[in-house]
């Protein structure tokens, strides 16, 4: 039977025996940074549920040894018991969004702690990375800039998902939530350079990191744009009707940005600094260079969010300024219509001895003196700018 179908059944597996001993890396030698692409294109999503060639949540189960794919073995314990026997090489098991059920004994067959068990199959995890005896398990947040062709108030900006690793000296496993951050591109780039997955599990769980990160810078300068065409909008001369949702909805969007990346400070500098038996100090200098694009990234979106706060404060400066131009303009027109107003409203009090009611050009004389008036008072409000 292909190893295929019986990932199919991966959920039927029992009785797996206990795990050996894991050891430290051997030997490692130098590492190869993979290269890192400056603005990643769109991925295609293989391991969504109705695109898995798997029909189940395991997207894919590799053996590799010395860096190189192996020939698929017949099924998942086989694989494993196969690297264990030999302990050379290591399988990368990767699955989307399991079920308890389908997801227990696999954690029985690498023997994974409960806990991180629980972590991975619940998801909604902040960024972490805790060890658990031999093994290591890491928590990453994934973001997507999400396309549109206009930013209104109720635009999706930002969409975000997890990773979770699971990293032994015999295995890979990685576990994805959420419709985007698909590891196939990334796994494909890394078996064109064996040297690298030569390094053993530990390589993988960089590889990732440096992913995940990459990421997080393209979706900043995406959403830079987007903060571009507001401060743009909102400076324009009729800036003041810019509609003010579309500026806390961007903020919302750079807040759910800055939940994803912040936190993951602290696990970065751990996987970079501490040692730890997965990972080999060679490797951990590459950590350092991830951590460094974190932190701008960091910067970015703290930038973003003093900025969104400048261009909010300007805008309503300038509703504002156009609210008082309003309020000038019909004060104005108000003083200008007050003159006739009193004039006519004096002279249709119904007294019977008034002055200059006889008067046979009164009624000319009165309305040009109305006249003149109001066209002083508009000379004048318009000489001050008030019209």
């Amino acid at each position: 039977m292909s190893m295929a179908g019986n990932l199919r059944k991966v959920g039927s597996l029992r009785a797996v025996g206990g795990l050996r001993g894991v050891g430290g890396l051997r030997g490692v030698g130098g590492l190869k940074k993979v290269a890192r692409l400056a603005r990643r294109g769109s991925r295609v999503d293989l391991s969504h549920p109705a695109r898995s060639p798997l029909g189940s949540s395991v997207v894919n189960c590799v053996t590799y040894r010395a860096g190189v794919r192996q020939e698929p073995a017949r099924d998942l314990v086989e694989a494993v018991e196969g690297v264990r026997r030999s302990r050379d090489g290591f399988v990368w098991l990767g699955l989307h969004e399991p079920t308890e059920e389908e997801f227990a004994d696999i954690a029985g067959l690498f023997g994974l702690h409960p806990l991180a068990v629980e972590d991975a199959v619940h998801a909604h995890q902040r960024p972490k990375v805790e060890r658990y005896d031999q093994s290591l398990f890491a928590v990453f947040k994934t973001v997507c800039y999400v396309e549109h062709t206009e930013l209104t108030a109720t635009s999706e900006v930002v969409d975000t998902g997890e990773i979770m690793v699971f990293v032994g000296r015999e295995f890979v496993i990685t576990v994805r939530h959420g419709r985007h951050g698909s590891l196939g591109p990334l796994r494909e780039e890394l078996e064109a350079t064996p040297e690298q997955l030569a390094q053993g599990p530990a390589a993988v769980l960089h590889a990732i990191a440096d992913q995940v990160v990459d990421d997080y810078l393209a979706a900043t300068d995406a959403v830079q744009a987007d903060i571009d065409q507001v401060e743009t909008d909102v400076f324009a001369p009729d800036g003041a009707r810019a509609d003010p949702g579309r500026i806390y909805q961007l903020k919302r969007e750079l807040l759910e940005l800055k939940r994803a990346v912040v936190p993951l400070g602290r696990p970065l500098h751990v996987l970079a600094t501490q040692p730890m038996r997965p990972i080999a100090p060679q490797i951990q200098a590459y950590f350092r260079d991830v951590d460094d694009h974190l932190k701008r990234a960091t910067e970015q979106i703290a930038a973003f969010d003093e900025l969104l706060n400048s261009i909010l404060q300007a805008h309503l400066a300038q509703v504002t300024v156009a609210q008082n131009e309003d309020m000038r303009k019909i004060t104005a027109w108000a003083a200008v219509v007050a003159v006739p107003t009193m004039v006519c409203g004096m002279y249709g009090m119904n007294f019977d001895h008034m002055p200059e009611l006889h008067w046979q050009y009164g009624y000319e004389i009165v309305m040009t003196l109305i006249g003149a008036a109001c066209f002083a008072l508009y000379r004048g409000f318009r000489r001050n700018g008030w019209l």
